[in-house]
């Protein structure tokens, strides 16, 4: 069966999966609920297939519901960078939007990218673990430096180098002073929650233990509270300081990985150019993030 998808209808149908209500979904949309009754079942007809049911209990999503779901998110996503791009050219200018995560140096790359393409304005931005994937995908940014895991539906993700990871504790802590710890050292200690699996450590603990955090300023503030300790990759410890933070390296840890990551559907020579300009300087980008203005086990962090 042949099928254009109207990209109004998934929007209407992510917003009513979103609240399985169709009076809240059509107040978010700003139309009428019999509006949004008919354009779902407009779609449902379109695709051959219920996508939800609708009984005395409530709106419940169908299998067939949730798999649409799925593939929604990427699919809006994918449309709304079509949008970015063509506006982006329209304008007659070329830039390139250049997400990292915190202590990943992006100007080695930029600079061999740059010397290659000196009609190009490299831009950057810094990313967060639980947005990396979505801000590639819906064209915020054309390529990122991301850190695993990240969801790698609708993605190119190459891996750049590894990094150790610390310890994030309190400037008081016991151990604060060591020059290393193991993951032993740091069991029961409770734990500042990132969003960002790759700072959990491998042994996790209870879930409702310590605090949820998104972001690593969030975290650096739990810490030095006292509230409970976090992990971090080594660059990101430099990148940021803190008078009551001390890290400590964690060598039993996994290290932390870096890699670079576009959309999968995005085909651009000069995204192609950055990222082998990325592998080229992967290298000098890892000992940037390592430098040694680092200090092991320092009260300054």
């Amino acid at each position: 069966m042949d099928l254009d998808l109207d990209l109004r209808k998934v929007r209407y149908f992510v917003a009513l999966a979103d609240t399985l209500h169709f009076g809240r979904a059509a107040d978010e949309l700003h139309i009428a609920q019999p509006v949004l009754s008919r354009q779902i079942r407009a779609l449902e007809q379109d695709l051959g297939t219920a996508l939800f049911t609708r009984d005395s209990h409530g709106v419940a999503l169908t299998d067939a519901g949730g798999q649409l779901l799925t593939d929604a998110g990427p699919l809006l996503a994918s449309a709304h960078a079509v949008r970015r791009r063509v506006t982006v050219a329209a304008r007659g200018s070329q830039r390139l939007m250049v997400g990292f995560r915190a202590g990943i140096p992006v100007i080695p790359a930029a600079r061999a990218f740059e010397a290659r393409h000196p009609d190009v304005v490299v831009d950057v931005q810094r990313i967060e673990g639980d947005d990396q994937a979505t801000m590639l995908l819906d064209g915020r940014i054309d390529v990122g430096y991301v850190r695993l895991p990240i969801d790698e539906t609708g993605l190119r993700v190459t891996p750049l180098y590894t990094e150790p990871r610390v310890a994030v504790l309190p400037a008081g802590h016991r151990l604060a002073r060591k020059e290393e710890v193991t993951e032993a050292d740091l069991a029961g200690e409770p734990l500042v929650w990132h969003g960002d699996t790759s700072t959990q450590p491998t042994r996790r603990p209870h879930p409702n233990a310590g605090y949820l955090v998104r972001g690593v300023d969030e975290t650096l503030e739990h810490v030095a509270a006292g509230r409970g300790i976090s992990f971090l990759a080594r660059s990101a410890a430099v990148f940021y300081s803190h008078p009551d933070i001390s890290y400590v390296p964690v060598p039993d840890l996994a290290p932390d990985q870096v890699c670079l990551a576009m959309a999968a559907s995005r085909t651009s020579p000069v995204v192609d150019d950055f990222f082998a300009a990325a592998q080229e300087t992967a290298e000098i980008t890892a000992e940037c993030g390592n430098h040694e203005m680092w200090q092991l086990g320092s009260g300054a962090g």
